[in-house]
Formats: structure tokens, sequence, C-alpha cells
């Protein structure tokens, strides 16, 4: 904290400075001589009160000491209490945050954002814009998120890059449930270069990173990067004493043993992680452990459990108010559903999630960075409504892109079951376009394999050729088409 104060000093208000000594001195009913002595002249007081000159540390804590305050008040303007509360107040918001609704949260760290400011502290200012991103994140608004997340990382800018990068990871996830898988990648692969490029191997901030880096990894179809990424993680764990981050570590690795079909690896690894998150009382992370679970038992062929997890995280997210995760975990829970017989629950779980898109954004490609998804393809950038019904308020090209294919996917299905060709090949071209934006290679395969097999019923042979040949294209080198080299290993 000194060090910090001292570089207050150091990089200019002289005449703040003297203007509190004069205020200070004067209600302490003191004379100059009297605040100098023993150590310095009347006149020295007389030049600092005009603000002519810069005082030492030493002579600042002489006058602390003369004046009754701390060193920190004197120089900087600001009590040690104000600063202390505040990071207090810091701590209670995002625990509101890890148990009650985000809207509530976001209030709090706002007024907390604008007090940061008024004691000019950049770290507590930083911390408050990461806890509204993290809000946003929540509620959906990715594009506030985004915002939120860059103000936190530009008030770093001149911070050690182990500071910045909770804000790059908070950026990363926005891009990903955008669908900007490859930007998400990009965000992350080159700060974990940086970061081993520098020599700062920060065992948190790396961890961080890899295991933010495995959704979108897995996502693209790269799973041998995800795989990796997920065994440097677990090499990194020893070293973090943080159970938020080694939780959220035992998430992802979940997802990379999932795809090795080690189903029962997998639920131990989430079961670690919900322990974890249940003794933290973080409820949007312990939902998505149970949603997690749901997709495991899923996989296992165990559809019951499947659809008790789901219906736990839906519940849990929902109570939270957490919209664009319940919506999400909506599309799986319908998924179950369908898969279980009950064909009719699942449509009405769907209909209303998808909703037309707006003008598609894309990230800021001036310094080099790969353009969003959707830029590499022709064609209109709005996602057709659902032929079967009006759309609701959920899920959008710029919003859960994934989740938005899948649903169009699931309703397909659906409606080819009850033999409406025409509206299941309407949802299978809507996904398509959904999943073309993002890059999910593993996803679009699956896709274009449908596609290709209605095609083929239908007679439309040089169509599902097409199709199928497309499918191919995504399946062949899943991810590195869009995947520069690896990162940088840290030295473990």
């Amino acid at each position: 904290m000194a060090d910090s104060v001292t570089e207050e000093v150091r990089a200019g208000g002289s005449e703040a400075i003297g203007r509190r000594v004069f205020r200070m001195r004067t209600r302490n009913g003191l004379t100059q001589r009297q605040l100098a002595e023993p150590a310095y002249t009347a006149a020295y007081i007389s030049t600092l009160e005009a603000g002519r000159v810069r005082p030492s540390e030493a002579a600042l804590r002489h006058l602390a000491v003369r004046l009754g305050v701390s060193y920190e008040e004197l120089a900087t303007g600001r009590s040690p209490r104000e600063a202390t509360e505040l990071r207090a107040g810091l701590t209670d918001a995002r625990s509101a945050l890890s148990t009650g609704a985000a809207e509530v949260a976001a209030e709090r760290f706002t007024a907390l954002r604008a007090e940061a400011e008024r004691l000019e502290l950049a770290a507590e200012q930083a911390a408050a814009l990461l806890g509204l991103g993290d809000c946003a994140l929540e509620t959906g608004d990715l594009t506030r998120a985004r915002d939120h997340f860059q103000a936190a990382e530009a008030l770093l800018a001149d911070a050690p890059l182990p500071q910045r990068v909770p804000a790059v990871r908070g950026r990363a996830v926005a891009h990903l449930l955008a669908g900007e898988l490859r930007y998400s990648c990009y965000l992350l692969e080159r700060t974990i270069d940086e970061l081993n490029a520098s020599g700062l191997h920060d065992p948190d901030a790396l961890l961080l990173l890899y295991t933010a880096s495995i959704a979108p990894y897995m996502d693209m179809g790269a799973h041998a990067r995800a795989a990796h990424a997920a065994e440097l993680a677990l090499a990194l764990a020893p070293r973090v004493e943080n159970p938020e981050l080694i939780a959220g570590m035992h998430r992802g690795v979940a997802r990379t043993l999932i795809a090795e079909g080690r189903i029962a690896d997998a639920d131990a690894s989430l079961a670690k992680a919900q322990e974890l998150y249940q003794q933290l009382r973080i409820r949007t992370d312990l939902a998505h452990c149970h949603w997690m679970r749901g997709y495991v038992h899923a996989q296992d062929g165990d559809l019951e459990r499947a659809e008790s997890e789901l219906r736990t995280a839906r519940d849990m997210l929902a109570s939270k108010r957490a919209a664009l995760f319940t919506v999400q975990v909506e599309v799986e829970l319908a998924d179950v559903l369908r898969r279980r017989g009950r064909t009719a629950e699942a449509e009405a779980l769907l209909l209303p999630l998808l909703t037309p898109a707006g003008p598609e954004e894309r990230p800021d490609g001036s310094r080099g960075e790969p353009e969003g998804p959707s830029s590499e393809r022709e064609g209109p950038s709005r996602v057709p409504e659902s032929p079967c019904g009006e759309p609701g308020g959920g899920l959008s090209a710029e919003r859960g892109a994934v989740h938005a294919g899948g649903a169009h996917r699931l309703l397909g299905l659906i409606a080819e079951e009850r033999g409406d060709t025409e509206a299941a090949e309407e949802h299978y071209c809507a996904a398509l376009s959904l999943l073309e934006r993002t890059g999910a290679a593993g996803d679009l395969a699956d896709l274009c394999r449908l596609l290709g097999d209605l095609l083929r019923r239908e007679g439309r042979v040089e169509a599902a050729m097409d199709a199928y040949r497309t499918g191919l294209g995504h399946r062949a080198a899943p991810g590195t088409t869009t995947l520069g080299p690896a990162p940088t290993e840290p030295p473990l």
C-alpha cells in the first residue's frame, strides 16, 4: 500500500497536497513553524502549502504525525477506513452475486464503482467493473458484459499482466456465449503466450486461462487441444490455493473426460467441483455443475437422472434470473424429454426460446485479430424465424448461438418424426446458418448428416451429396483450420 501511495505522490498532485496540509494545519490550530519543527522550517511549509514543491515521503510522514493523520490520508486525501470499507463492499457485492439475483448485485457494484472513482482507486474500480461484467453475463447482456470487461482491462493497462487476466477471461466468455468461438480462443491463447513469453508464470492466472479455453476448444471440435489444456490445468492446480479456481478447473476437465467417453471420471470431477461450490455458496456455478451432470447422465443413457439434474439446474438459474443460462439448459432438457418420448413437452419448451437476430456484431480486427465467425460467409445476417410458431426472447445468432442451433436441430428432429419434412428441412437449414457462424465443427458435421439423410430419403440425391460433403469438410480436421499453433507451455 505504501508503495502505491508513494507512486501517487510522485505522479503529481503537489497543489492538492499543499491544500490538504493547509486545511489540516489550520483545523488543528498550528502555525507553520509549529508544524515544521524540528525537522523543517516554516518557509518550507509555506512553499509546500503554495504547491510549489513536491514533498518527499519522509516529509509527508513527518507532517502526518504532527497533524495526527495517516500518511495515506495526507498523501492521497482519503482515509484508510474509506478504502477498507470499499473493499469490504466489493466482497459483499460479490457474495450477493453468488447467492442472489444479478440485478441486485449490479446496483451494488455500480455504487461501489462510483465510490472507487471518487477515491481514485483504480484497482477497486476495475474490481467493480469485473463484478458488473459478471452480472451482465448472468442476465445475458453480452454487449454490456464485454464493455465492462474491456473498461476493467483498460484501467489496469499499467498493471502486471496477471492482474488483467480476469478481465481478459471475462471478454473471452462473453464472445464464447455470443458464438464467436475463434475470437474467444484468440483472446485466451494470446494472453497465455504473453504470460509465458514474459516469464510471468502466475499459476492462478494460467489456471484461469487454460480452464476458460476448454469450452471454446470443445465447441470447435478441437478435442485434442482441449484435453491438453485440461492436462496443463491439472498440473497447475497444486500451486493454486483459490478454491473457486480449482472448482472451475474440475468443471472444465469434466468436459474433456465426457468427450473421451470416461463418464465415471467426468462425474467424479463434477462432484469435486460441486462440493467446492456448495462450500463457497456460489449458486450459479453450482447450477452449472447440475447442468453438466445432467449432460453426463444423458450421454450415459440414464435419462431419468439427466432430467432431474437439468430441472434442478434450470430452477436454480431461473431463481437467480440468469436468463441466458436458463434457456440454454432448457434446450438440453428438451433433448432429454424428446429422447424419453415426451415430444410435445420438448416442442413446447423449445418454441418460445428462438428469436430473430439483429445485425451481427464482430470483434474489431484493427490489430490483426481474427474476425467473428460470420465474416467468412455470405448471405443474410438474420436467423430465420421458427417455421413452427412465433419466436420468443431467448436465443439468437448473437446470444447463445450454439444452443440456438441446437434448438432448431431438435425442432427439426421432432418435425421429421411426425412426417413434416418441409418444417424439418427449414429447421435444419436455420441451425446450419447459426452454427456456420460459430465454427462448432462437431455440431455442424452432425447437422449436415441429418440434413443429408432427409434429402436422400426425399430423392434429392445431389442436394444430399452436397450436405454430406459439407459435413465431411467440418469433420476432416476439427478446429485446425481456424486455430494457429498452440500457445507456449509454462515450465511445469
